[in-house]
């Protein structure tokens, strides 16, 4: 019985330090968890946030191929220009959706073209036709999930602007018609409210956009840390690096490689495996090559 009773304070003392252990354990593994736990994503945009807005590019970041060539199509449908400028148009706009990417030659070729157009019409003609080339052959053409991510920036209560070197009539019949506070986009000369086939500087593409981007901060007072920038090309790399929240969207493969290094956030919503490589849906690509395809043999056949 001394036996007994000498082990049993022990065993109880024993038991009462097990559980002692037992419970400074589990508390300094709930402790190392919580530490080691990946953190959630801060909420983004911020709410209320006056200091922050988004820039978004539009050719295949907002709308699937370019700006520039829908409306040539558009101004052609009303005779501003003849078959071979068409065929033109249709070949560009083909090579752009299928590499998805930027061709240097094909956008000053293109501008070019779109300016020679316009010289001698009115600014007002041309703000008139564009609402109708929107709804002809731009809004069927919008990604939904840009729209959306622009959409969750105006509910946030923060500006959302397009930067485009397509031509700003057309940047701004394009926001306004996405319900967007506005657009910068390259600026044609005009006198009289009449083109004159010059422009006003040069396009705002690459680091005239970033340019662009940080003179509307400063007079906007915003600070660019607190915004966003979102676009599929890695021309607009420049205005991407300006901001503290740039995006990857759709992107070329250029900027999805420097968006992995720099740890940029990406967002695909094209379809296809094919589609994942070029820029654009599978579809979409076989019909701009065949009307490219189809244009350029008119042409031939024209000419002989």
């Amino acid at each position: 019985m001394a036996a007994l009773g000498w082990l049993t304070p022990r065993r109880r003392s024993a038991t009462a330090r097990s559980v002692l252990a037992g419970e400074a354990s589990a508390e300094a593994a709930r402790k190392s968890s919580q530490e080691t736990a990946t953190p959630e994503e801060p909420q983004f945009p911020v709410m209320g946030d006056d200091k922050a807005a988004a820039f978004f590019d539009l050719d295949n970041t907002v709308m699937q191929g370019a700006a520039l060539f829908h409306f040539g199509r558009g101004l052609y449908k009303r005779k501003f220009f003849e078959t071979r400028d068409l065929a033109r148009f249709a070949w560009q706009q083909a090579w752009f959706r299928l590499a998805g990417v930027e061709d240097p030659e094909h956008m000053q070729d293109a501008r070019d073209s779109a300016l020679s157009i316009v010289k001698g019409h009115r600014v007002a003609e041309l703000e008139s036709i564009g609402e109708e080339i929107y709804d002809e052959y731009m809004a069927d053409r919008i990604w939904p999930g840009t729209r959306a991510l622009a959409q969750a920036h105006l509910d946030a209560g923060q500006k959302v602007w397009l930067v485009t070197a397509a031509p700003v009539e057309i940047a701004q019949v394009i926001a306004r018609r996405l319900g967007l506070t506005g657009a910068l986009g390259t600026v044609a000369e005009s006198v009289g409210g009449v083109y004159t086939g010059r422009l006003v500087g040069e396009p705002l593409h690459g680091p005239a956009k970033a340019e662009a981007v940080r003179a509307l901060a400063a007079a906007e007072g915003l600070d660019l840390s607190r915004c966003a920038a979102y676009s599929d090309s890695h021309n607009d790399i420049p205005m991407l690096s300006l901001v503290g929240h740039p995006y990857a969207v759709n992107p070329d493969a250029k900027l999805r490689r420097h968006a992995r290094e720099q740890d940029w956030r990406l967002r695909d919503y094209r379809t296809g495996r094919k589609a994942a490589k070029v820029g654009i849906p599978a579809a979409a690509g076989v019909g701009a090559v065949a009307g490219g395809t189809a244009a350029a043999i008119a042409l031939s056949r024209r000419r002989r």
